[in-house]
């Protein structure tokens, strides 16, 4: 019974000791760890803040100066009178129209001259004259849509 009482005492004793230096090593290991990512993750989100903050700005730079050039654009102030008057600037280019002849004229031409054997210089000028109005035509209607 001594022996049974003596070994029971040595196995609480061992079970009862543990090692909680290497425990507390662990778990200190495990709080830098996680001070760790998230000072990761600080970092980033600083990273982010700031990068957002730039674009922010040039944003409103840039809505700044839009604001500028529409009003200097749209509001023109006469000397004689406090009216203002609204003038549009017309786009540099060719209208639709244009365009729409131009490729009717090419495609007409080249159509022509390939439908009409015999008399390929003659189909190419019938054809480019076709070719010319219904392009204009569409491009005519295609400029009243966009307005």
């Amino acid at each position: 019974m001594k022996k049974i009482s003596l070994i029971c005492s040595v196995a609480i004793l061992l079970f009862s000791c543990k090692n909680s230096a290497g425990e507390a090593a662990v778990a200190e290991q495990s709080k830098q760890a996680t001070i760790d990512s998230l000072n990761v993750v600080m970092t980033a989100q600083k990273a982010e803040i700031a990068k957002q903050k730039s674009i922010d700005s040039m944003q409103t730079i840039v809505d700044q100066e839009q604001k500028n050039k529409q009003s200097t654009r749209n509001s023109v102030a006469t000397s004689n009178t406090n009216t203002t008057t609204t003038t549009e600037t017309k786009k540099k280019g060719w209208s639709g129209a244009a365009k729409g002849a131009v490729i009717g004229a090419g495609v007409g031409a080249i159509g022509g001259a390939v439908i009409s054997k015999k008399k390929p210089a003659q189909g190419a000028i019938i054809g480019g004259l076709a070719g010319a109005g219904i392009g204009a035509g569409t491009g005519a209607i295609l400029d009243s849509k966009k307005k």
